[in-house]
């Protein structure tokens, strides 16, 4: 008889994330509204994919933008990721799942047309990915628009990282961008950078994945 593989436990990093402080220009996509919860199902489902696939690698990357995260609940997935046929996670002909919010805002977003793209190659089980925090930071007044995070920000968010690391026992961390790459130094976590892919840096970062996929 075949061992049984252990369960994913997320619950310590639904704990830390649903804590997470929230001011004035940031946005919880987890809030206890109606589409805070349809992106706490979606993002939900896609832990339970993930933990099918069982991931050994985590890529990292910044915050939610308005177009892609914001708006699906899922780390690196506009809408036209959300509703791939064939899924994108699962292959599956019928798509991967994920519920569908009523009269998205946005139907795409560059970074996660160029962080598919580049997993389209990807050799092994998919990496699963994480915003280095999750509350999506916009421009005072604005919610339509994406700021960095600052330094504090970015502190409170590594320890919900951690969590998801550890309940996946992931054994690599990519940061995505040198922004996520600092902020995990800073507390400790060593992790191989790669260049984020927006404001032209697609071609780079699908170079610099396919190099650290090969090892």
């Amino acid at each position: 008889m075949a061992p049984t593989m252990k369960a994913i436990d997320t619950d310590r990093f639904w704990e830390l994330l649903h804590a997470l402080p929230v001011p004035d220009d940031a946005e919880s996509l987890h809030g206890p509204d109606e589409y805070g919860r349809l992106r706490d199902r979606n993002l939900r489902h896609y832990l339970e994919l993930m933990a099918d696939i069982r991931p050994t690698v985590l890529l990292v990357g910044e915050a939610p933008g308005y177009r892609g995260h914001t708006i699906s609940g899922v780390p690196f997935m506009s809408m036209r990721q959300l509703t791939a046929r064939p899924g994108l996670i699962t292959g599956a002909p019928e798509g991967d799942g994920f519920e569908l919010p009523v009269a998205p805002t946005y139907a795409w977003e560059a970074s996660s047309a160029a962080v598919w793209s580049a997993l389209a190659d990807w050799q092994g089980p998919l990496p699963i990915s994480w915003p280095v925090y999750p509350n999506h930071p916009h421009e005072p007044g604005r919610p339509e628009s994406n700021r960095t995070p600052r330094a504090a920000e970015i502190a409170d968010g590594v320890p919900i990282v951690l969590a998801l690391a550890e309940a996946f026992s992931i054994t690599t961390i990519i940061a995505v961008g040198r922004k996520s790459q600092y902020a995990l130094a800073r507390n400790g976590v060593t992790a191989a950078a790669v260049r984020h892919p927006a404001q032209g840096g697609a071609r780079i970062f699908a170079t610099q994945l396919a190099a650290l996929n090969r090892g």
